[in-house]
């Protein structure tokens, strides 16, 4: 699975990576864990470089941030509401959950944004609350580009590390990423089959 994945990244190239980061950040079907680890297990093999990957997977992550923002931004309350109401059980989330992060936005102000970049679910979640309130375009592009490159950067350089390691056992590395498919598919389908609306809890 590893090499298949790692594969359609090489092939792919930076327009590949710039494309599936995007994807990942408006809806998860490849966790950027599993991409731009591989990504860096593909720079330990020579075959892709260091920065061009750093740099366009992080556009990619701030332009698929930057679809959230844009819908809270121009859509407002009026048209995200019913929206996220009808397919909430597919989000997993309800218009609730959109005015917690809101509200918790709005009291730590837009370092939540950079700070959010480091966690799993909300990191794209974010970006909803910061175009609803109307955040600053430019503000919020640089909060996330940060963020999005230090988590990156990590991917990578623990992707490199990795591959150097596991250089002679390149069967683990294909069970730590089976691991990482099947955790985030798994709990992403155990939050879908479990979710109630919040008046049913």
């Amino acid at each position: 699975m590893h090499e298949l994945i790692i594969r359609a990244i090489e092939q792919g190239g930076l327009l590949g990576i710039f494309l599936l980061m995007a994807v990942e950040n408006i809806f998860p079907p490849i966790p950027s864990e599993v991409i731009m680890g591989l990504g860096g297990v593909a720079v330990s093999r020579g075959t892709i470089d260091f920065w061009p990957l750093m740099i366009v997977g992080t556009i990619g992550s701030t332009a698929g941030n930057y679809v959230w923002y844009w819908l809270g931004d121009h859509w407002g309350r009026t048209r995200l509401e019913p929206f996220v109401n009808r397919w909430a059980r597919w989000l997993t989330m309800e218009w609730e959950d959109v005015e917690r992060a809101q509200r918790f936005f709005q009291r730590h102000g837009p370092w939540v944004v950079f700070v959010f970049r480091f966690t799993p679910v909300f990191r794209t979640m974010i970006s909803l609350p910061a175009g609803l309130a109307h955040m600053g375009l430019w503000r919020f592009l640089g909060f996330t580009f940060a963020g999005a490159f230090i988590w990156n950067l990590l991917l990578v350089e623990s992707g490199r590390r990795l591959a150097v390691w596991l250089a002679e056992s390149q069967e683990v590395l294909g069970w730590i990423t089976l691991g990482l498919l099947g955790l985030t598919l798994a709990g992403y389908l155990w939050r879908v089959v479990s979710w109630k609306p919040r008046a049913e809890r």
